[in-house]
């Protein structure tokens, strides 16, 4: 019931069919403007019911005297009658930082999903299921991390909304009539940072549950003592403070999981816990011991970690978090491999209050394969009654399929897509351990897997919206968005383009894409006034020139700091080149004309001052000292790089040991390069590095190959997800808008593939078989009112709506 989609005619229609309507005329044009953004309906899931936008007017409320940017754990609660159970019962919400909302007991919404402070989403919902006739209470969690929040959670202050959505809803409208409570009992588990790099998701939780209120979400507790609220001060004619938007992406999957897997037992007899677990789940800890338990679960995994426990007053208990083990070198290894390690990460603490059925379960989720209980007991034994979790991640759906007669590849396919799932929840995200930040460079791959396997656009738009809200006033997006903070990496700004390009070649949705263009120029303006008018390379460009992990320093290429970098030119001709295509899409032909000749006009400087005629290269910068496969790669996606001399470029990319390497979040354009140079059979011969993370033991795919101290699950390494589908099984869209297909196999040595993409007419079907005379057959199925194009082997067929077989060698 929650509200996902956006209709821009009924809004208008509203407005006019309203009393409002003078007003609504003069306000229109700058309406229209702020909508364009929202939403197209090719989404392939179900769409939801879908709620006008509403103002919400009801009291902001927290808890009286508390500091309203400092941590803090919070209960609100309303009590309510109805005459008679209702048919819909809407309400619209949000918190500020985190919430959570029970009806009558039970769990039925979490957020708000993570924006800014100009664009601070509520969720819209129907609570009619959970209520009945006679008392009602609502009953909310809220808290603030105060200082030690995630980055990539933004904050105004401490508080809470909730308004109904008619007359009879606004009876739970947010006003003195709540109550509030603080929970004494929680306090932050500050994680030193100097122990993990770049760990930035935030504190973990602290629980003394002898402070706890028990029950204080149930019906029947009474809240009698529980304080009048603070009511926020209202801005006097319009929201400075936060501007609320509804949400326009699907409440996050949750679904229980067991904790199991026991690997490690430390001063207890082992046998005998492992045998009690596996019989009944329980293990009990006796009194005045200290005890560890380490746990496998085999495949990572984001959830919040529910432990239900009996007894063992005043025990401590640490729960530490972990992707994987480490040696006494601090690397992870073989990641199945327990012996001579040791877990090092983040972990939550609970102090034992000596009752019955307790639950601890932390605030925010947990990304974790390896999971550890240390438990010390005093003058009663402790009883972990049950231990599970709950598994979270946005909802995508695997309605792509891929499958060969190579099961290593269906292995990597499985582990990939395991990476991109947990790698999305309410935004994109880099990693799931370290950062949670939705980078626009991670985002462009990942948005492509997204709309490959799931056929889901929303967290598609809702990247390209959040990074668009991200700009600054001289163009540039933000690298990592929302984020309290903000760094700028200009070639990520470039990428945001590209998404716009992608998402306008996956989906006909022009109105969308054309409220980008004038945000797109301002980026596209900000690098050509940074173009070296001697050269007619980019000059100096500000700010972290991040490329790839290879380069040193810090990722940037040769030229990246001062300027003449041959590698930032041409991704910037290759961006300019689909900015063309895009205003020509729009028909803005004169803008599109100038960009084309400025892209032709960088790539000849590019290739003037840095090809190498010796080496048959490009150099990174015209001094020609070093070389790259990614200089070479631009040369080839940004044609800077003729065409007839592409495959023998791209064979030295391949081949050429002294060239600098690309990671494997570079081996995404790798892979394009390779396949406009015609050589995309050879594409499941560059799979080593996958095949090797396999026989690693991971269960998803890293930030770079082994060794690696840091993330075990990064997004950008899941690419082969959409490239088994676009690359090996050819699938494509043949025009921008995806209004037909052109399929081109690169089956390499397969002898059997098949593989399905889900697309908003229905699924795209292909299945090849190698015959005995080393030709392929091809079953081509599509959908109603979809025709296209099939290429290989020199051959080119028409292909039509259902299912045609073609023959090609």
């Amino acid at each position: 019931m929650i509200r996902s989609d956006f209709s821009f005619k009924e809004l208008v229609r509203t407005m006019f069919d309203s009393t409002i309507f003078y007003t609504a005329k003069k306000l229109l044009p700058m309406v229209f403007l702020v909508l364009l953004a929202d939403f197209s309906k090719a989404q392939v899931t179900s769409p939801s019911i879908v709620y006008p936008t509403v103002s919400l007017n009801a009291e902001w409320i927290s808890f009286p005297g508390a500091a309203p940017k400092d941590y803090g754990v919070y209960h609100l609660r309303k009590t309510f009658e109805l005459d008679t159970k209702p048919e819909t019962f809407v309400v619209h919400l949000t918190g500020d930082q985190r919430y959570r909302l029970y009806v009558n007991g039970v769990p039925v919404v979490l957020g708000s999903a993570r924006g800014d402070l100009r664009n601070w989403y509520y969720e819209t919902i129907d609570i009619a299921p959970n209520l009945k006739a006679g008392k009602n209470v609502l009953a909310v969690l809220l808290w603030n991390m105060g200082s030690g929040a995630p980055a990539a959670q933004v904050s105004f202050q401490t508080g809470f909304i909730l308004q109904g959505n008619g007359e009879r809803e606004k009876l739970v409208n947010t006003d003195k009539s709540w109550r509030v409570i603080k929970n004494e009992a929680y306090f932050p588990e500050p994680f030193p940072a100097s122990r993990l790099a770049s760990y930035i998701v935030g504190s973990c939780d602290s629980v003394a549950f002898k402070k706890y209120p028990f029950g204080w979400e149930q019906p029947a507790y009474n809240d009698g003592t529980w304080s009048v609220p603070a009511l926020e001060p209202k801005p006097r004619y319009f929201n400075v403070k936060r501007n609320l938007i509804p949400r326009s992406i699907p409440m996050m999957e949750e679904k229980l999981e067991p904790i199991h897997g026991i690997v490690r037992v430390l001063n207890l007899d082992a046998r005998k816990i492992i045998g009690t677990f596996e019989k009944n789940g329980s293990i009990t800890i006796p009194a005045n011991t200290k005890a560890t338990i380490l746990f496998d679960i085999k495949n990572l995994t984001t959830a919040y970690p529910e432990v239900t426990f009996s007894r063992g007053e005043n025990a401590k208990v640490q729960i530490t978090y972990a992707e994987s083990l480490f040696d006494q070198n601090n690397l992870k290894g073989n990641r199945n491999q327990v012996e001579g390690k040791q877990i090092k990460g983040y972990y939550d603490v609970f102090l034992a209050d000596g009752g019955s059925s307790r639950l601890f379960r932390p605030l925010w989720m947990r990304t974790f394969r390896y999971i550890q209980f240390d438990v010390e007991t005093k003058d009663e034994p402790l009883t972990f009654d049950k231990l599970q979790s709950m598994f979270t991640a946005y909802p995508l759906k695997e309605n792509g399929r891929f499958s060969t007669n190579d099961a290593s590849l269906e292995q990597i396919w499985n582990v990939g897509w395991r990476t991109a799932r947990l790698c999305a929840n309410e935004t994109y995200m880099d990693c799931p351990y370290y950062e949670q930040l939705q980078y626009v460079g991670d985002t462009r791959i990942q948005a492509l897997i997204s709309l490959y396997v799931s056929g889901d656009d929303r967290l598609v738009r809702n990247a390209i919206e959040q990074f668009h809200q991200s700009r600054v006033p001289d163009g540039l997006t933000r690298d990592a968005y929302p984020a309290g903070g903000g760094k700028f990496i200009p070639p990520f700004s470039l990428f945001w383009i590209s998404m716009i390009y992608d998402y306008a070649w996956y989906r006909d949705d022009k109105v969308f894409v054309d409220r980008y263009l004038i945000p797109m120029e301002s980026i596209l303006k900000w690098f050509e006034y940074r173009l070296d008018p001697k050269l007619g390379l980019l000059g100096k460009t500000d700010y972290w020139n991040f490329v790839d992990w290879t380069f040193s320093p810090s990722g940037i290429p040769p030229g990246g700091i001062d300027g003449n970098s041959s590698i930032l030119s041409l991704h910037y001709a290759y961006t300019l080149d689909q900015a063309a295509t895009l205003f020509n899409y729009s028909g803005q032909t004169q803008k599109a004309d100038y960009y084309s000749a400025l892209s032709k006009k960088i790539k000849e400087a590019v290739f003037k001052s840095c090809y190498d005629g010796q080496k048959g290269l490009l150099a990174d910068s015209p001094d020609k000292t070093a070389f790259s496969q990614h200089a070479n790669i631009w040369g080839i996606l940004s044609d800077c790089i003729p065409s007839g001399q592409q495959k023998q470029v791209m064979e030295k990319v391949m081949n050429d040991t002294t060239l600098t390497s690309s990671t494997l979040y570079f081996r995404f354009y790798y892979t394009a390069a390779l396949k406009k140079a015609g050589m995309g059979n050879q594409y499941l011969s560059t799979l080593g590095p996958w095949k090797e993370m396999l026989s690693l033991g991971l269960s998803t795919f890293p930030e770079t190959l082994s060794p690696t101290v840091r993330s075990d699950c990064h997004a950008w390494s899941a690419s082969p997800c959409y490239d088994f589908l676009a690359t090996v099984c050819g699938i494509a869209p043949g025009e921008m808008g995806f209004r037909t297909v052109s399929i081109q196999p690169n089956l390499g040595e397969l002898k059997e593939a098949s593989g399905e993409m889900p697309h908003p007419l229905g699924p795209i079907k292909v299945s090849y078989k190698k015959l005995r005379d080393g030709s392929y057959t091809a079953n081509v199925d599509l959908p109603s009112r979809m025709k296209g194009e099939f290429i290989a082997g020199g051959k080119k067929v028409l292909l039509i709506a259902g299912r045609q077989q073609i023959s090609f060698k």
